[in-house]
């Protein structure tokens, strides 16, 4: 394009001037685009500064599975002991007792009948004792079940149980000598018991003999 004047150069200055005006819009903008995260992860990766990848499936964490419930190591020690304790009310101990004098005593299967008669004449010494007087019939019959096993843990051969004579209960009757009777029959501890002398608490307490403690 050829200039005849200095009027034709106007237009060209104009135009020159435009472009380089959007040249530096265009610039700017490119400044700003620049400078602003393209999204949520470049923002992310802006926080966070320079990070490694990791490999696919890496520290990955597998859910938590739930195992079975641990059983309480004491559990099978004790069942033992609360089987070997645990003695009804509902047991009829009469077929197991044996009549004498007019007193009740009782022997094991397989106990020879000079036991009861040793054991009547004081023939052991009594190294236990166990008084019922004020309790009720289910805190008697938990305590003997704990008395007895205690005693032959301890090494006793030969305990006294009191339940008392009755003499202050209806119909002058001892409430706890019959259950004490068939208690006693269902303990796998006791050997015999007969009636205690009169010097030991004659009808009022059993002199009980206990199975001696293996080993």
């Amino acid at each position: 394009m050829r200039v005849k004047s200095l009027q034709d150069l106007k237009p060209v200055r104009n135009a020159l001037a435009h472009a380089a005006r959007q040249a530096a819009l265009a610039a700017e903008e490119a400044r700003r685009q620049a400078l602003r995260p393209a999204s949520d992860h470049a923002l992310f990766l802006q926080a966070v500064g320079a990070v490694l990848p990791l490999r696919h499936g890496a520290g990955r964490l597998e859910p938590l599975r739930t195992s079975a419930l641990p059983l309480p190591i004491a559990q099978p020690l004790d069942e033992p002991v609360l089987l070997g304790e645990a003695i009804s009310d509902a047991f009829d101990a009469a077929s197991s007792l044996l009549h004498s004098d007019g007193q009740l005593s009782y022997r094991r299967p397989g106990i020879g009948s000079d036991v009861t008669h040793r054991l009547r004449a004081g023939h052991w010494r009594i190294q236990r004792q166990l008084d019922l007087h004020g309790l009720r019939t289910d805190e008697a019959r938990d305590a003997v079940g704990q008395f007895i096993r205690h005693a032959q843990d301890e090494g006793a051969r030969c305990v006294r149980v009191v339940h008392g004579k009755g003499l202050s209960s209806p119909g002058r009757t001892p409430v706890l000598k019959g259950r004490l009777h068939s208690w006693l029959v269902q303990k796998q501890e006791v050997l015999a018991f007969v009636q205690a002398r009169p010097a030991d608490g004659g009808a009022g307490a059993l002199v009980v003999l206990l199975e001696s403690q293996p080993g």
